[in-house]
């Protein structure tokens, strides 16, 4: 346990400036955000901020029409807000560990609906529907996908790790542990009663998510748990 005064304890925990930029990560679990204009963020994430900063959620028709449907479809998963101003805002989810990524121009990442965090204003999104396996979460079968130029924020239960997807050579994950993948690569369902014991804990327990082509695939050692169809 640690022991510190009040006076330690304040100087070892105190927010520092890095010199970051727009994203900082404040610790590993904790995003500052130096706004000077608009982000978007998950909804709730916000943790506290200082500054002029007006928050909003998302519109209904914000980014038109098809993309209301498609949030109606995927449920709450990835309600977004909006944050506009000057100042410094926190974010955090869950105590989740958060990775920044920069993508460049023309480079993209799709990010399952419940691992992402925040995105810069400039970043183009869309939310992808994924195929439909009855018996499967609910919350789990949606992802955004982001494209660069500019930051983009995701999280992982614990340290996450990336498996890179080669062709001939396909790599087949468990959705509950699967956080994102690189924006080329369209991965399928599958299923395998052989492996029920070994893949998930959910009533979707058989299906997995197989990844072909090349690019690359991140995990966490960490089944999310996601609302269930048809379940009591």
């Amino acid at each position: 346990m640690n022991r510190y005064s009040i006076e330690e304890f304040v100087k070892s925990t105190e927010q520092k400036d890095k010199g970051e930029g727009f994203f900082e990560l404040e610790t590993q679990r904790m995003l500052e955000v130096n706004l000077s204009g608009r982000v978007w963020a998950k909804a709730g994430a916000m943790i506290t901020y200082n500054g002029q900063i007006k928050f909003e959620r998302e519109g209904i028709l914000e980014h038109g029409l098809g993309k209301m449907f498609k949030k109606a479809l995927t449920g709450e998963g990835a309600s977004l807000m909006k944050a506009e101003g000057n100042g410094k805002l926190y974010l955090a989810d869950a105590g989740k560990k958060i990775s920044i990524l920069y993508l460049q121009n023309g480079e993209s990442i799709s990010v399952n609906g419940n691992d992402l965090l925040a995105f810069e204003d400039g970043i183009q999104w869309d939310i992808k529907m994924m195929k439909r396996i009855t018996g499967m979460m609910a919350g789990g079968l949606f992802n955004v996908t982001c494209q660069g130029p500019g930051m983009v924020a995701i999280t992982s239960h614990y340290e996450p790790l990336t498996i890179r997807v080669s062709p001939g050579k396909p790599v087949i994950t468990d959705p509950n542990a699967t956080v994102a993948w690189s924006g080329q690569l369209q991965p399928d369902f599958q299923t395998d009663i052989s492996l029920k014991s070994f893949f998930g804990r959910g009533s979707g327990e058989s299906v997995q998510m197989r990844f072909e082509g090349d690019g690359f695939v991140v995990v966490q050692p960490y089944e999310e748990v996601y609302m269930q169809n048809n379940q009591g």
